[in-house]
């Protein structure tokens, strides 16, 4: 159930009005915007008649919820929420990038690339210590070796950083971390969304490949009912019945989860594709149809990288696009931050 309250209420009208409904069980969400102050009532609200609530002095008005998902809602909080990620601000026109390598394999590669995207524009780098992957016999990173030459290699360059956390075990080693990545695999192991939620690092969550966007708003839930309300989705593609690409990339997805949340929408355009070539074209559908940033793969040497070297553009091949976007963000009145 969201409240609407009065213009120019008291704010000892407000606590009176917050007190009596704490009083019967309901945690507030209290959302004070740019046209609306907004009480959302999370918990059993079928006992609490609308009739009592729109008798009180402070109330304009009241109307129930059917989304199952309540604190992720645009209902109960209708400006966009900005994440702040370091320095680096993600949703309500701040267009944040994203980039490194999928896998981090030296400290040569990471350094050399950090540089490369920090000069090209990117605000966040981005470098896989622990991978997940399909085959137990891949490549599945440096793990602790590898956060330590992301951590490094960000220290020189002043970028903050984002990497896949798979289990809980590995928090700890995350204390330094500025965004936990929640990968596709695990958008609904909701041990590891909670542990996330208790911590009040940002979290980047990706979609699932065959998640639907109420599945992964409330899995955004999960972190948020928490405490840990820092959170970005991310639309990386999904699975259907399409095989000439890794996976399809679902742009209507951006829009509809405007429409259903406040919280920032980045895309993958790497991993939607698995095809170099087609980063660029989505990363451009990403922004005219109104993401709030991109996560893209960079590598030094595709040819020879250890993990997804066929969907990761060159450091010369990021620049161009970086070079484009600039302009695009511009005519859509965002800024790159």
């Amino acid at each position: 159930m969201i409240v609407i309250l009065k213009k120019n209420v008291s704010q000892s009208m407000i606590d009176q009005l917050c007190g009596e409904l704490r009083s019967r069980g309901l945690e507030i969400h209290d959302s004070n915007g740019t046209d609306a102050h907004i009480l959302g009532l999370v918990g059993d609200t079928k006992a609490i008649a609308e009739s009592w609530i729109l008798a009180h002095p402070a109330v304009e008005t009241c109307r129930r919820i059917s989304e199952p998902y309540k604190k992720a809602n645009r209902k109960f909080h209708p400006d966009d929420t900005v994440v702040q990620v370091g320095d680096v601000k993600i949703g309500g026109g701040n267009f944040a990038v994203m980039a490194g390598p999928c896998s981090i394999e030296s400290p040569q590669q990471m350094e050399l690339v950090a540089q490369r995207v920090k000069a090209a524009g990117a605000s966040i780098l981005r470098g896989g210590a622990f991978k997940p992957r399909t085959s137990p016999y891949s490549f599945q990173g440096l793990r602790s070796e590898g956060l330590d030459l992301l951590l490094e290699a960000a220290g020189k360059t002043g970028q903050p950083v984002v990497t896949e956390l798979m289990n809980t075990e590995h928090l700890p080693l995350f204390e330094k971390v500025d965004m936990i990545q929640i990968g596709a695999r695990n958008m609904q192991n909701f041990e590891l969304l909670k542990a996330v939620g208790r911590t009040k690092t940002p979290v980047l969550l990706k979609r699932g490949l065959c998640s639907t966007l109420e599945e992964l708003v409330m899995s955004a839930e999960y972190i948020m009912a928490e405490g840990n309300e820092n959170v970005v989705l991310c639309e990386r593609g999904i699975r259907t019945f399409e095989t000439s690409m890794r996976n399809t990339l679902d742009i209507s997805a951006i829009p509809m989860l405007k429409k259903m949340t406040h919280l920032p929408v980045i895309i993958d355009p790497s991993h939607a594709a698995g095809i170099a070539w087609m980063v660029e074209p989505l990363a451009k559908a990403a922004v005219a149809v109104g993401a709030d940033g991109l996560m893209i793969e960079v590598h030094n040497d595709p040819a020879h990288a250890l993990c997804d070297g066929a969907q990761s553009l060159t450091p010369d091949q990021f620049d161009n696009l970086m070079g484009d976007l600039k302009a695009q963000l511009g005519f859509f009145g965002k800024t790159l931050n």
